[in-house]
């Protein structure tokens, strides 16, 4: 195959930069025409690096009529006028705000400079009137509305999440600036908000109430991020690279690829959505890694979980309904909308009879290193030991050797360095899920989620073994449950042999205690 040099847009989030270097750009001009064609006034919540600022800097470009940009995309051929508006862009992700005089700053800074182009008046000195100035001098000067975009407008409410005293504050401050751009509506061509959560509009949008919000649009669904057939028409070459670097078929590699990378959806029918972030690291690197937990994971998630005791069995799959994506998140008393915004959960499925959306992982990357970050949490252990036990333990299993994996288990229990408090068997399974959910990358691994089903099932080449654990019980009686709930029975018309394992766990050692193994 022919080397064909290919440049990705990592760490590129400008639309001019990214056009003038030649990077990969999967066109969404055609999007963005429609966007500025319809409505003027825009609210859009996407996960973290998945292309929310690269849009917004695109917006930026077609206003300010760098149509030379456009060069052979859709728009270049829908566009007729080029009209050029004056465009104020805001990105409040440029700091961290661990204090109100950080959100000052900012503000401030953004506000001194557009001042210094079109003037200001002694007697605007609060943020508002000093934006409210500023949008009708920019109008009666250049005789044209003006452009606003503000991208990741959460970024400080984000910051101080475990600082209520601070995000009171900081929100009081974001009202007060945004307050202008209604009420100085006949000044504005087009206004374009992104963020990561949808903050409850009563709060920091109260004066916004006119926002197009298009998170959830199907007609929008697919602004942000890369389709399969966007993936198979434009990066055919990057498909065939990676799949020589690995030594995979281009349909092994897509199939890989898919079960990494896809499965991001944003309304009811919308199509499979890859992310784009790891998509192009992964290109670049010719590798399949986790690329979107190496940017880090909210520390305030993983301690909403544990302080709400959350079943983490739910996180495979559950329902929820329309009312709680829009559930506000000032003071959060429900992980899942927040879970979802972030790109932890996505929509999986839709019953309209209902008007239920079933949420989901979206994909491996995110389903494994979600538990990866999860781990060092529930076990006060580095998640370096915990993965080298689990890869200890795929090994054992494959060699068949149950006996050698069920003491390797047991020896992971006692390296645990802490007091356990809770002996209630749900810890017990919440660590027993996080363990084997975490071997699923390597074979293919059930974990109870529904009542009828044993604790765990492995499924290896030549055999499945299928796991009832007990706490403070005996492996006994945790066989006699896989028999009598005839556990097995779905396994037997496969032809791997069955091995039933039943366990005691201790709750006094705080590890494995007994067990019984039985062939079939």
């Amino acid at each position: 195959m022919k080397e064909i040099f290919r440049r990705y847009p990592i760490g590129i989030q400008n639309f001019e930069q990214l056009r003038n270097m030649n990077c990969v750009y999967i066109d969404k001009t055609a999007l963005v025409y429609q966007l500025v064609h319809t409505d003027t006034v825009y609210f859009l919540s996407r996960p973290r690096r998945f292309g929310k600022s690269l849009l917004v800097s695109t917006l930026e470009a077609y206003f300010s009529g760098k149509k030379d940009l456009f060069k052979g995309l859709a728009i270049e051929q829908l566009e007729q006028e080029w009209t050029v508006y004056p465009v104020l862009h805001i990105d409040f992700s440029r700091t961290k705000y661990t204090a109100i005089e950080d959100l000052q700053e900012q503000l401030n800074l953004y506000l001194s400079g557009w001042e210094r182009t079109y003037g200001k008046n002694e007697e605007e000195t609060s943020y508002a009137a000093r934006l409210t100035g500023l949008l009708q001098r920019i109008y009666q000067q250049t005789g044209k509305q003006v452009v606003v975009l503000i991208d990741e407008y959460d970024a400080p409410l984000l910051d101080s999440n475990s600082d209520s005293a601070l995000q009171g504050q900081l929100r009081t401050e974001m009202r007060k600036f945004f307050s202008p751009l209604k009420a100085q509506g006949q000044y504005l061509r087009f206004l374009f908000l992104t963020g990561i959560s949808k903050f409850s509009q009563m709060s920091i949008f109260s004066e916004l109430n006119n926002l197009q919000n298009i998170s959830m649009s199907d007609d929008y669904s697919t602004i942000c991020g890369i389709t399969e057939p966007e993936l198979r028409s434009q990066m055919q070459p990057d498909i065939e690279r990676i799949a020589q670097a690995n030594n995979e078929t281009y349909e092994e590699a897509c199939q890989h690829l898919k079960r990494q990378y896809d499965g991001y959806h944003f309304s009811e029918n919308c199509e499979d959505i890859y992310n784009p972030f790891s998509l192009f690291n992964a290109f670049s690197q010719r590798k399949y890694k986790s690329f979107w937990f190496s940017t880090g994971t909210p520390t305030f998630l993983i301690e909403m979980l544990q302080r709400m005791d959350f079943n983490l069995n739910l996180l495979e799959k559950m329902e929820v309904k329309d009312e709680d994506f829009d559930k506000a998140t000032e003071v959060i008393t429900d992980p899942i909308p927040v879970l979802y915004q972030s790109g932890y959960l996505t929509i999986k499925g839709y019953e309209p009879l209902f008007r239920t959306y079933t949420l989901g992982y979206p994909n491996e990357e995110v389903k494994i290193g979600f538990i990866e970050t999860l781990i060092p949490s529930y076990l006060n252990q580095p998640t370096r030991e915990s993965n080298f036990y689990v890869v200890s333990f795929v090994r054992d299993l494959m060699k068949g050797d149950i006996e050698q994996c069920l003491l390797r288990t047991r020896s992971f229990f006692s390296s645990i360095p802490y007091d356990l408090e809770n002996n209630q068997e749900k810890h017990y399974q919440t660590i027993f899920y996080l363990l084997f959910r975490l071997m699923g990358q390597y074979v293919d691994v059930e974990v109870k989620n529904a009542i009828g089903r044993a604790d765990i099932v492995i499924k290896m080449p030549d055999a499945i073994y299928v796991l009832e654990f007990k706490v403070d019980g005996t492996p006994e009686e945790a066989l006699a449950q896989i028999n009598s709930k005839q556990y097995a029975i779905p396994y037997e018309i496969d032809h791997r042999k069955v091995v039933k394992v039943g366990v005691n766990f201790d709750s006094t050692t705080r590890t494995l205690g007994e067990w019984e193994i039985e062939y079939s």
